[in-house]
């Protein structure tokens, strides 16, 4: 069994709010069936565009013993498009996985960052569609 560490969000993203034990509750589930040993979240700083804690948790996969992080959601991301990129190809290039537990996704090489990507793309540019045809 890997293990994951936990990473939460103390501060609402994209638009959504989500309680920390919620997040935690719906992480444990995703590892539970995912066969991830969960290990205790981290949670991000409530400041705007502070992801200080997330870089944390990817430094701390050079350690043999930590496979991945498992996140709540894929838009707890940074939303700036080349902060993302550089975390996503940290993780790739220690040969890691992130996994988005809402989201039922996992990161850990250059088609799934591509694929993730394109999600981003729709959910950053579905304000710009018109509501009604």
């Amino acid at each position: 069994m890997k293990n994951v560490r936990g990473y939460i969000f103390s501060r609402p993203f994209m638009g959504e709010r989500v309680p920390q034990h919620v997040q935690n509750l719906v992480i444990r589930d995703y590892c539970n069936r995912n066969k991830l040993k969960f290990l205790l979240s981290v949670s991000e700083y409530s400041m705007e565009n502070c992801y200080l804690i997330l870089n944390g948790a990817v430094n701390e996969l050079i350690k043999k013993e930590v496979a991945g992080i498992a996140a709540y959601s894929v838009f707890q991301m940074p939303e700036d498009d080349t902060k993302r990129r550089e975390i996503f190809s940290r993780i790739i290039k220690l040969k890691k996985t992130i996994h988005f537990s809402v989201e039922g996704l996992s990161l850990s090489n250059e088609e799934d960052k591509k694929k993730i990507e394109n999600i981003w793309t729709v959910k950053k540019n579905l304000p710009f569609c018109p509501s009604k045809i």
